[in-house]
């Protein structure tokens, strides 16, 4: 049986967090008998979002990357504003996965969407609740409006001009396959050693930096009297922001006439993945020095065009005229 402690704003302050997790729905009859006299309680939406709280704790526990957390919360907590007066039942998931298609997200998306508002179910020993994803075919190619080729790659630098910042973030991110996340791990120690070691989503690896990267950040920072730290920074100090990222790259992109929609620090990965593949042939190599748990989710990187797919099966000369 639940108690609780009357606090000076007459709400309520939990004992233990163990009914928190089992429930997220308004106190049973007998647990409403037992509250102190005359205090309020709290009500469905607002034992939901503590519920939210406790899980975002989890995920921390469990040391998600902050921008992993940021997109739990936020699908969540739009899975929380549909559900609003509503059960949390099987039904109700069905209703939210279908209006997430009406919504006309992508299919990835949607199953993005859909793992935050699963696991959070299952947090709550809500199983029963839980839907499955869409099932998407994997394509075999990119196309063409989503691929960033090295011919644009080099085009985006040359864009750069006298911007040596953004130039260097470029030369960086797709000579080395980081994750934009991973910027914060160049600094000048780092780069004088010429390795890199990255601590991402509860493992470490080291990045062998080019010898010719290393000239450009080691050239940057003494012209700029970076002596420690992070070589990537803004005019306080600190680490890049994601944020200064992308918007350097949206004018760099406008600047070289690329489309922005293939000009994102993740594509420049799926770039250095291309390559990579291309010179070495070598699928489980890639996966780590990406940091892939699964060649699954490597062989997305290295896919193709669909022109370059075509021209492969044009090769086989199986439809030709004997």
């Amino acid at each position: 049986m639940d108690t609780y402690i009357k606090k000076n704003d007459n709400e309520y302050a939990e004992e233990t967090k163990t009914s928190w997790r089992k429930t997220a729905f308004l106190p049973t009859d007998e647990q409403k008998e037992d509250r102190p006299s005359g205090a309020s309680a709290p009500d469905e939406r607002t034992l939901r979002e503590k519920q939210l709280d406790l899980y975002l704790e989890q995920l921390s526990d469990e040391e998600k990357s902050p921008y992993t957390i940021a997109k739990y919360r936020r699908d969540a907590r739009q899975f929380l504003d549909f559900s609003e007066g509503k059960e949390f039942s099987r039904e109700t998931s069905k209703k939210y996965k279908a209006w997430l298609q009406e919504k006309h997200y992508r299919m990835n998306s949607v199953n993005s969407m859909l793992a935050a508002m699963n696991g959070f179910l299952r947090f709550q020993g809500r199983e029963d609740c839980t839907v499955h994803p869409l099932r998407i075919q994997n394509k075999v190619y990119t196309t063409a409006e989503e691929e960033l080729t090295e011919e644009e790659y080099r085009c985006l630098i040359k864009a750069a001009g006298e911007d040596e910042q953004a130039r260097l973030l470029i030369f960086t991110l797709g000579s080395t396959g980081i994750r934009v996340s991973e910027l914060k791990y160049f600094t000048i120690e780092a780069v004088q050693n010429g390795e890199v070691e990255i601590q991402c989503k509860n493992k470490n690896r080291v990045i062998l930096l080019p010898r010719s990267l290393v000239e450009k950040l080691q050239d940057y920072s003494r012209r700029y009297a970076i002596k420690n730290g992070p070589v990537f920074r803004n005019t306080a100090g600190q680490s890049l922001s994601r944020n200064n990222i992308w918007k350097k790259l949206k004018r760099l992109s406008a600047k070289a006439g690329i489309s922005p929609a293939k000009v994102y620090p993740h594509n420049f990965r799926k770039l250095f993945a291309r390559m990579f593949y291309k010179e070495e042939k070598d699928l489980a190599m890639l996966a780590d020095v990406l940091g892939h748990s699964s060649l699954n989710t490597t062989r997305i990187y290295i896919k193709t065009t669909g022109q370059a797919h075509l021209e492969r099966i044009e090769k086989l000369h199986l439809a030709e005229a004997e």
